[in-house]
Order: C-alpha cells, then sequence, then structure tokens
C-alpha cells in the first residue's frame, strides 16, 4: 500500500505543472552552478599552479646572497583546492588564498575575493550549495505542504482511511513520492556535479574525494529528508493548506535567512573577535619583549654568555659557531612562541563563535547542514586553519635552515657570507596534502549529529502528527 500511495503522489506530481516548473527552474539553476564552479575551480588551480612554479622558480634563482637575506626574500605558499569546492566555496573567499612566508613574520592571508566583489556580488554568489541549501526546501514546501491538508479539503482523506490505510503507511507512502520527485531533478544535477568533478580533477584527486563525496551526498539526504518530515507533519495538523504553506514558508525564511544572522550577530556579541588591526598590534607589542635578531638586547647578552659557558671562552672570536645566526633562530623561537599563543587564541575564539553557531542550528538545521557542506567541500575554517599550520611550519623549516647555514658554515669574525644555490635546493617544495575524509566526519561530528537529530527527529513527528491527522 505505501508503494501504491508513493506512485500515486509521484504522477500527481508529474501532472503539476507547478511542480514540473519549478523543478526545472532549480535543475537548472543547480547545473548552472555546478559547471560555473567547474570552470572557476579550473581556473584557479591553473593560476596556482602556475604561480607556485613561478614562485619556486624564483627561489631556486635568486643567485648567491647571505642566507638571512634569502629567508627575508621568502616564498608564496597557495593553499590546494579540493575538488568538491566547486560546490561549496565556503570560507575561501574571505579566508584568502595565498600566505608570504618570510623571517619573523608569519603574516596574514592574501587574495581574499570578497574584498574584490562589488556590491551587487556581496549579497551572495549562486553556488550549487546555495541551492542545495535554500531553493531545494523551498521546492520540498511547495511539493508538500497540502499533501494532508490538501486530501483533507478535497474530502479524499476520509476515503483512504475508510479502505484501511494506516497513517504510517500514508505518511510513508507520500515521503517516498516527494523524494522520488525530487530525484528526477536531483540525480541528472548530482551525475553532472560528478562529472565536474572528474573533469576537473586528477584521478588520484578524484579518488581521495569519493569519501568526502559520500558524506555529503548523505548529509544533504538527511537534509531534504528532515525538510520532508517537518512539511508533512505542518501539513497533518494545519487547520487549511494556506495556513500549512505559510507555516511552511516562515520555517523556510527562519531556517536560511534569518537564523544565519541571527548565529552571526550572537557569536560576536558573545565571544568578540579583535578586529586585524588590533589583533596585529597586541601580537607587535608581545614580540617587542625580546630580541628581534638584529638589535643586540638582554636576551644577546644571555645567549652569549651560555656560549661561552657551553664553549668554554671567554671572547667572540674564540666560539666555533657564528654567533650571528645563534641570536637570528632566537629571534625566530621567539616569535613562533608569541605567534602561537597570539592565534591559538584567536582560534579559540574562533571555535567558540563556531559552537554558537552550533547552538542555533538546533532550531535551524540550514546552520549544521552549512557547516558540513563546507567541511566536506574542504573549504571550512578548520581546513584553512590545517593549512595554515602546515605552511607555517614550512616556513619555520626554511629559517632554520638559513639560520643553520649562518651558524655553521659563516666565518665567526663577522666578515660577509654568501651562499648560493646548493642552500637554496635544501629546501624541498611546499606539499601539502588535505585532511582525509575522516578527519573532516570528526570535526564535523557536532554538526552531522544535528542533521541526523533533525532528520530522526522530523520523521518521528510526521508519524505522530498523520497518526492524529484530522480528518474533516
Amino acid at each position: 500500500m505505501t508503494l501504491r500511495i508513493a506512485r500515486k503522489e509521484f504522477t500527481e506530481m508529474l501532472r503539476d505543472g507547478r511542480f514540473r516548473g519549478a523543478g526545472a527552474i532549480v535543475f537548472i539553476l543547480l547545473a548552472g552552478a555546478l559547471l560555473l564552479g567547474w570552470r572557476n575551480h579550473g581556473e584557479v588551480s591553473a593560476q596556482h599552479a602556475t604561480a607556485q612554479q613561478a614562485t619556486r622558480a624564483q627561489w631556486l634563482s635568486q643567485g648567491k646572497k647571505n642566507p638571512h637575506s634569502a629567508a627575508h626574500y621568502g616564498v608564496y605558499a597557495f593553499k590546494p583546492q579540493v575538488p568538491l569546492s566547486l560546490v561549496d566555496h565556503g570560507t575561501d573567499p574571505y579566508t584568502g588564498v595565498a600566505v608570504w612566508l618570510e623571517a619573523h613574520k608569519q603574516n596574514e592571508f592574501k587574495y581574499r575575493p570578497a574584498q574584490d566583489a562589488t556590491a551587487v556580488q556581496r549579497f551572495g554568489e549562486l553556488t550549487g550549495a546555495t541551492v542545495l541549501q535554500l531553493l531545494v526546501p523551498l521546492l520540498i514546501v511547495l511539493l508538500t505542504f497540502n499533501a494532508f491538508s490538501g486530501e483533507r479539503e478535497l474530502g479524499t482523506l476520509r476515503q483512504l482511511m475508510s479502505l484501511g490505510v494506516s497513517p504510517s503507511q500514508l505518511a510513508s507512502g507520500k515521503a517516498l513520492g516527494v523524494a522520488a520527485a525530487l530525484g528526477l531533478w536531483l540525480v541528472p544535477a548530482a551525475v553532472i556535479g560528478a562529472v565536474a568533478i572528474a573533469a576537473a580533477s586528477s584521478q588520484g584527486e578524484v579518488m581521495a574525494s569519493v569519501p568526502r563525496m559520500g558524506w555529503m551526498a548523505l548529509s544533504y539526504v538527511l537534509y531534504f529528508g528532515a525538510f520532508t518530515g517537518v512539511s508533512l507533519a505542518v501539513s497533518a495538523w494545519a487547520p487549511s493548506s494556506r495556513s500549512a504553506l505559510m507555516i511552511l514558508l516562515g520555517f523556510w525564511m527562519m531556517n536560511g535567512l534569518i537564523a544565519p544572522r541571527v548565529a552571526s550577530d550572537l557569536a560576536k556579541t558573545w565571544k568578540p573577535s579583535p578586529s586585524a588591526f588590533d589583533f596585529g598590534q597586541q601580537m607587535q607589542l608581545a614580540l617587542t619583549k625580546g630580541s628581534d635578531g638584529h638589535d643586540p638586547g638582554a636576551r644577546a647578552k644571555v645567549l652569549e654568555a651560555e656560549l661561552f659557558k657551553k664553549y668554554k671562552v671567554d671572547k667572540l672570536e674564540a666560539l666555533p659557531v657564528n654567533l650571528l645566526g645563534i641570536r637570528l633562530q632566537d629571534s625566530e623561537n621567539h616569535g613562533n612562541e608569541v605567534f602561537d599563543q597570539s592565534y591559538a587564541a584567536l582560534w579559540d575564539t574562533f571555535t567558540q563563535q563556531n559552537r554558537i553557531h552550533q547552538l542555533v542550528a538546533m532550531a535551524a538545521p540550514g546552520l549544521a547542514m552549512r557547516s558540513v557542506s563546507m567541511g566536506f567541500a574542504g573549504t571550512d575554517f578548520a581546513q584553512h586553519t590545517h593549512f595554515a599550520k602546515a605552511a607555517e611550519e614550512y616556513r619555520r623549516m626554511i629559517q632554520r635552515t638559513m639560520n643553520d647555514e649562518l651558524t655553521y658554515n659563516a666565518p665567526t669574525t663577522g666578515a660577509p657570507y654568501m651562499a648560493n644555490n646548493d642552500l637554496w635546493k635544501k629546501v624541498k617544495p611546499f606539499d601539502y596534502t588535505a585532511p582525509d575524509a575522516g578527519w573532516v566526519a570528526q570535526e564535523q561530528a557536532p554538526s552531522l549529529g544535528i542533521v541526523g537529530v533533525w532528520f530522526a527527529g522530523s520523521a518521528l513527528l510526521a508519524a505522530w502528527s498523520a497518526r492524529r491527522v484530522r480528518v474533516l
């Protein structure tokens, strides 16, 4: 009986011109967004690869110079794009895509597309995630708002009940019918997305993205199921189809339009983060409390005393190592401690803000779904932080290599020392590997749990409402 009801619902939707029109619009927008994402992904990936090769070539061809000058010369590190980022751009337009790695500084990321966006673009960019998170739920609302109330108003609900159809069978059949109707538009769009991802990626990247795609697809299925369950429940107990539509549209607006703004304002109010200027000032103040690697100070004298004691000498000329290299590395070590403390505090603030978003997501599953989508697309803040830490470790490796060269190979008399390409080649190219799907699932466990709870809760609510549906 459940399958018969599903077939009947599916057939009625196919005959409904409103469904065909709305579904076609959603399909066109989704397919278009995926194709635009594919083109953008290909262009950006090619630009990153070209730029990374260029910065590597510049590093290797810088010629003879002092190692510390090379440390200031620096290199760029470009954040690679996970193939699924063509579906969801996430935080990438705001966090930046490249960072300059040089001595004594942990620089901010550069090249944020959001900074160059026009006023119209700042209202939002059409991506596959936007369509899936906002327009597909709206389509579900339009398909299901009169699932029970419409039957009641037409008088067919009494007839169905008189035939011995149980409320649970009726609710399940209608849910399956809606799922089948949505599948007509979403499955072809998913195929287009999969082809786009394969076309934009190497074979290895595609294979690494399969688990991410699986998790993302499952999450969206649960999200759509949650909206279907809520819609069926409202349709069952609402006094009329008009009332059901108004309630569901209000829920849709709250979920997709109001809740994100409320969560953002609450997070900023309860866990305010410093401005970029204030953060930079605080970090600079902390850095000035020790040696800067160039001007001798209290720490420099301590270092001299420690080296004299270690090597059992009483003057600089007798040291078997170059004091400048040791001072420079000590400056780096001090700076690294400041950077670690400053950024750890900043990232902890962002983590606290994200927890506030998760609390709001308990009343608005769209927030949790947005976090999950960005996570498996590789564009959430957690993966930006993962890359930032890897880039910073690479920067510190470069500085250690340059300073060690000065310490152990430069003349101890203070005479000029020039290194050549043999030293530059010791610095291997920056090679970053994005975390796997298991790492992402662990990071997104709270949001995944919220989406799952919404799915299960909405299913129970729909079943409960169906058993108590009013026939008249």
